[in-house]
């Protein structure tokens, strides 16, 4: 094709340069922002080795890097099941490191809790007793911020003494197990519910059914059984300190205030007062465990969603 065939054949073959360069152009960027991303990656990665280095394994290297006498501080907070921060695993773990430790004097665990398993909750009561008998001569003392509640209060009844500020919440010594029914809205809906089972109470307290009398009385037995022994636990722990009323485990929550006058705590005190002033020993050696990044990562994925799901009816000490 020639000139006079085609009279426009520069401005299209200029057309084509261009956008043969502006591809190029497009591509380049492109790999420049990939690099530039693989770059950030690889940057982040290597600072949260390095923070993980150093933090990952939480008060316990603290600990060891101590030299002098010091009170060992353990925090439990939020709500005390498996896969929350206040599992029974790491609290224990920490507590037994806190304890090991030659220059603790004392232990200081920190509650600031709502509640939560009743079986996290005795798992940590039980290695606090244990831990106790090991070093008959380290007291554990619990020290109530904000809260301190339930499941909370079932571990704090484990310690020689608790400490709370006037204003903290007290109590709540009962067991209730929640969920919601939906039959009335399936009917309103048009919506059938079909359940087979293989044994006539697989299907129990099913929310898509309506209640069957007969499970809500068993489940109701099963709750009785362990609020008797949470109160059983308040009990033993407290010992003669406890002035019971006839509401105390009922499921109320007290002021630090009055629950110092009712026996379920022993007088006011920060984690500070009590490592200054009763355990003698002002240093404080923090081995709450610490979660690593890549523990925040897999959780901010919905990683650890499986062992928060659990059964639709569990009993909570909230």
């Amino acid at each position: 094709m020639n000139e006079q065939q085609n009279p426009n054949w520069e401005r299209q073959t200029l057309e084509k340069m261009l956008v043969t360069a502006l591809k190029e152009q497009r591509k380049g960027r492109n790999w420049s922002i990939f690099f530039r991303f693989v770059g950030f990656a690889w940057l982040f990665l290597v600072l949260a080795i390095i923070v993980t280095w150093r933090h990952g394994s939480g008060g316990a290297e603290a600990g060891r890097r101590t030299a002098g006498p010091h009170s060992a501080l353990v925090d439990l907070r939020g709500v005390i099941a498996a896969g929350e921060q206040a599992n029974a695993d790491d609290i224990n773990g920490a507590l037994r490191e806190a304890f090991k430790d030659k220059n603790t004097r004392g232990v200081i665990l920190r509650i600031n809790s709502p509640g939560g398993s009743p079986v996290q909750a005795g798992q940590i009561a039980d290695e606090i007793r244990r831990q106790r008998k090991l070093y008959p001569n380290t007291p554990l003392y619990v020290v109530v911020d904000d809260i301190c509640a339930s499941g909370g209060y079932y571990v704090a009844a484990a310690a020689d003494k608790i400490f709370v500020d006037k204003a903290s919440l007290v109590g709540s010594i009962g067991v209730l197990m929640d969920g919601f029914g939906f039959t009335g809205a399936m009917d309103k809906l048009g919506v059938e519910r079909r359940l087979l089972t293989a044994g006539e109470n697989k299907g129990f307290l099913d929310p898509f059914s309506p209640q069957n009398p007969q499970q809500v009385e068993y489940a109701k037995q099963m709750l009785e059984e362990v609020h008797q022994q949470f109160i059983k636990v308040v009990r033993d722990g407290r010992g003669k300190r406890l002035k019971e009323t006839p509401d105390m485990f009922s499921g109320l929550v007290w002021s630090g205030e009055k629950s110092v006058e009712l026996g379920l705590s022993d007088a006011y005190g920060s984690a500070d007062s009590v490592a200054r002033d009763v355990i003698k020993a002002a240093d404080i050696v923090d081995f709450t465990p610490r979660e690593s990044w890549a523990d925040r990562f897999a959780k901010s994925i919905g990683a650890s969603a499986g062992a928060k799901l659990g059964s639709y009816f569990e009993f909570k000490l909230k």
